[in-house]
């Protein structure tokens, strides 16, 4: 892996994308290119870069976009994986959280309306058998 690779900056678009985690796709539709362009111009950064897979993309953008070093040892490079998932981790537990709340909400909301609809047709039902 090249870590002072000089890329162009339709490259590094590319590569941004590419690296959060983005479909081909996804790229070009998002820079308004074709697809073929997007596999091309990754096929060329790989070869910059001397990787072979998208995993590989995403670990040298993250590493040259935030100063990390890719000598790192085993361990420290576990602190921060742990760290990176942890902190991930809590944002998807929070925002199921919020989700199931408002879902239950919405249900008890639904049958609230549910129970007022059968009493009121319960009790229009019993004027008519009185009257």
């Amino acid at each position: 892996m090249k870590i002072n690779a000089i890329l162009t900056k339709r490259e590094a678009e590319i590569a941004e994308l590419l690296a959060w985690g983005a479909a081909k796709k996804e790229v070009a539709n998002k820079l308004y290119i074709s697809t073929r362009t997007v596999e091309n111009t990754a096929r060329s950064i790989f070869e910059k870069i001397n990787i072979q897979k998208a995993t590989e993309l995403c670990v040298w953008w993250f590493c040259t976009k935030f100063d990390i070093s890719f000598d790192l040892s085993p361990v420290k490079r576990a602190i921060i994986a742990s760290l990176i998932l942890f902190a991930f981790t809590q944002n998807i537990l929070y925002v199921n959280h919020v989700e199931r709340y408002y879902r239950t909400v919405r249900n008890e909301r639904t049958l609230y309306r549910q129970r007022n609809i059968i009493r009121r047709n319960e009790t229009d039902f019993d004027y008519l058998l009185t009257a």
